[in-house]
């Protein structure tokens, strides 16, 4: 017994007081779990003991727990005491820090953003700017992770960088006092038009519901009679805070999200608790399939009572609620504890993780398994698979070379310099690049390596080969040269035939410089197809209310509607 750890000991001495109060098969589960626990200690100890190598036993259990985790679901995982200052800022948005990105791009450390208002941006640091040293640490071996550490601190707290800046010869000294930074849910909020507000919800960390009322009611001070609801990409957050977000449209006292699981003792239904701050301003909810979570609690219930308009993409089909749990040493584990039903009795949960194929591999609910339920109104929505759009707006496929030119990071590049040569620009909402403009930019690119193989090259490739191990490549030798060197010419004018795009996101690029996060949100109004449908359904009020009604031409429109009318054939 002594060779047992304390641990083990411990848990099997808990294991025995509890199975003497349970049934049989509860006897037999904690029988199991003591045996397997009493196993893993006495194996960790040889390992520890006799293994060829040094090993340290802090990273080997924790990678033995990551891959524990890791065959239940991609949410349930451990926090180490070391990470859970960071947890802390994922939940409350919240830590002691300078508020810029930091990068690591190609071995060198990149200035990528610096937040309005906060203190990099307040001392002067300028994206693009390379990080050399912090507090006099050489960066330039360093990781993301350690560069994050480096950079945050207390409030109050100097730190002293070294940057490298485009259009100047010697590094340059930023010294910066920290600062509390707190991550804003609610990023942008301002007025398409004279009558339509629009803000973004990016996160929900504390105060989301705070910051998503005050957004709205500036809006509505500004003359706002429509509203467009951002919350694309968001990827959830505390379940209270969309309670709170969706309280603010719906009724007091109604159904906004009810949880069941194992402990049944853990299950509720959350309502409506406060006085709405608005039931009948017209909304519209921009979506997309990494919108996830909380933030399709919030879009599922607006759709569920009827109260907006869904445009965009299928949301990301997360129905499931994490609680944390404290464990020894100040580590923590989040654990999926329940799945989340909406309003209309929906849960939209996509992946099955309990039913893995042999292989581990895992099932989305298929099609045929999917239940429809009913909006308040009577409308037709699914289960099982995200929160569908009332109106669907597919996302843009970029082209191969603005992809690439992402990618290098070309056009970032070039809006620092572009932000080092000219002192001022106009408005976000009235930038726009000259065809002057634009050339230049082209000629930035002269002799930088822009290569890449599009779709058609990679067919091409494919077929050559096959036509070679099947000896007719001779046969067809001319007809596929020619087809090559087609795509080859076309590929060359690809910089001039994807202008307006690659000319779009660099407007935001240069922008974002002068304006910061703001500015690029406004330079993208006007090609955002997005926001213009949503624009375009707000303007519509006959169209805006048939898509809320169920047996209108519109609402039979709908992606759950042309499923419901496919399933009845």
């Amino acid at each position: 017994m002594r060779k047992k750890s304390l641990a083990a000991v411990a848990l099997l001495g808990g294991a025995a007081l509890l199975v003497s109060f349970r049934s049989a098969s509860d006897n037999e589960r904690y029988f199991e779990i003591a045996k397997n626990l009493d196993i893993f200690a006495t194996l960790f100890k040889e390992v520890n003991t006799y293994y060829v190598d040094e090993v340290p036993p802090a990273k080997l259990v924790k990678t033995g727990i990551d891959a524990m985790l890791k065959s239940l679901d991609p949410y349930t995982n451990y926090i180490p005491e070391d990470d859970i200052e960071d947890f802390r800022t994922m939940t409350t948005g919240q830590y002691g820090g300078i508020g810029a990105v930091v990068v690591k791009r190609n071995g060198r450390t990149v200035v990528q953003a610096a937040y309005e208002g906060y203190p990099a941006q307040k001392a002067g640091l300028l994206p693009g700017d390379e990080i050399l040293s912090i507090n006099g640490v050489t960066v330039e071996k360093k990781s993301n992770s350690d560069i994050s550490k480096l950079l945050k601190g207390q409030a109050n707290s100097q730190v002293k960088l070294m940057v490298t800046r485009y259009g100047q010869e010697a590094p340059v000294e930023v010294n910066i006092t920290r600062d509390k930074i707190q991550v804003d849910n609610v990023p942008y909020y301002g007025m398409l038009t004279p009558e339509i507000g629009y803000f973004q919800l990016s996160g929900f960390t504390v105060d989301a519901g705070k910051e998503v009322r005050l957004a709205v009611a500036k809006l509505k001070e500004q003359g706002a009679k429509k509203l467009v609801f951002d919350i694309r990409d968001n990827p959830g957050g505390l379940l209270n805070e969309a309670v709170n977000i969706s309280n603010l449209f719906v009724d007091k006292g109604k159904d906004i999200v009810s949880t069941k699981g194992k402990v049944s003792d853990w299950n509720k239904t959350y309502k409506a608790l406060d006085a709405p701050l608005d039931t009948q301003i017209p909304i519209v909810v921009i979506t997309s399939n990494r919108s996830a979570s909380a933030s399709e609690i919030v879009s599922g219930v607006l759709q569920d009572y009827d109260r907006a308009v869904l445009v965009g993409e299928r949301t990301f089909g997360k129905g499931l609620v994490q609680a944390t749990r404290p464990l020894s040493y100040n580590s923590q584990l989040k654990v999926t504890t329940a799945k989340y039903y909406i309003p209309s009795g929906r849960c939209i949960q996509e992946i099955d993780y309990s039913h893995r194929a042999d292989d581990g591999t895992l099932g989305k609910v298929p099609d045929s398994l999917r239940t429809a339920f009913k909006t308040v109104a009577g409308r037709t929505v699914y289960d099982g698979g995200g929160v569908a759009p009332d109106v669907e707006v597919q996302d843009r496929e970029i082209a191969d070379i603005t992809r690439v030119l992402l990618q290098k990071s070309y056009l970032f590049d070039y809006a620092t310099r572009y932000r080092a040569e000219h002192p001022t620009i106009a408005a976000a909402r009235q930038f726009k690049l000259t065809d002057a403009d634009y050339q230049k930019f082209t000629d930035y690119l002269k002799g930088k390596d822009i290569s890449y193989s599009t779709d058609a090259e990679k067919a091409l490739a494919d077929l050559t080969k096959k036509v070679k191990e099947e000896k007719h490549y001779e046969d067809v030798k001319t007809e596929l040269e020619g087809m090559r060197k087609k795509v080859t010419t076309n590929k060359a004018n690809d910089l001039m035939r994807f202008k307006p795009e690659i000319r779009e996101l660099l407007e935001q690029e240069i922008v974002s410089r002068y304006y910061f996060q703001k500015g690029s949100v406004e330079a993208s109004f006007d090609d955002d197809p997005n926001i213009l449908m949503a624009m375009n359904v707000l303007n519509d009020q006959t169209r805006y209310s048939a898509l809320l009604k169920p047996g209108t031409v519109e609402a039979k429109t709908r992606p759950e509607a042309k499923r419901s009318t496919a399933g009845g054939k």
